[in-house]
């Protein structure tokens, strides 16, 4: 009989996230699955043509990548660089490790993604120029113990006594 805290990637169903004719990503939540706590790990595919979640940093997690197979382009921090198998990415929190995914070529880009699983968190999206505030539950976590989620354009602000009675 397995522990509960072993899960065998052949044994979870695929999770899949699309957006447009952009976005197509397959996950696995192998951390969750098995029961991590403080570690997230998912395996994820790519697809061909395509490209990951929108270019973000975050303030308070660490995430880092492993490529399996296939190869493609990291949009990390001001630059764009090539990944194959066996590249290994860390992406420590803030601004220099801004990362996006793009699968350039014409097989599945499949990896291991990493990520402490710290909350609250704020999660940065230079491209579109708006911020996520998470709490509860850490970003990758249980959606359902989440207490706060907001996604809001960084130009929106209010000063800290805006709304408060005197």
């Amino acid at each position: 009989m397995a522990h509960h805290h072993i899960v065998n990637a052949q044994d979870l169903p695929w999770t899949e996230t699309t957006r447009g004719s952009r976005v197509a990503i397959r996950r696995k939540q192998l951390g969750a699955a098995a029961h991590g706590q403080k570690l997230g790990c998912s395996l994820l595919e790519l697809l061909p043509g395509k490209q990951s979640w929108p270019r973000h940093y975050h303030l308070a997690n660490e995430e880092a990548l492993f490529f399996l197979e296939g190869s493609g382009k990291l949009r990390l921090g001001d630059e764009t660089v090539p990944v194959t198998a066996g590249d290994y990415v860390a992406l420590p929190a803030g601004p220099a490790c801004a990362h996006q995914l793009i699968n350039d070529g014409d097989q599945p880009l499949r990896y291991l993604a990493f990520s402490t699983m710290l909350e609250p968190d704020v999660i940065v999206y230079p491209d579109s120029n708006k911020v996520g505030v998470l709490a509860g539950a850490a970003p990758g976590g249980n959606k359902a113990a989440r207490t706060l989620e907001a996604y809001l354009p960084l130009a929106t602000q209010v000063g800290y006594w805006d709304g408060e009675e005197g």
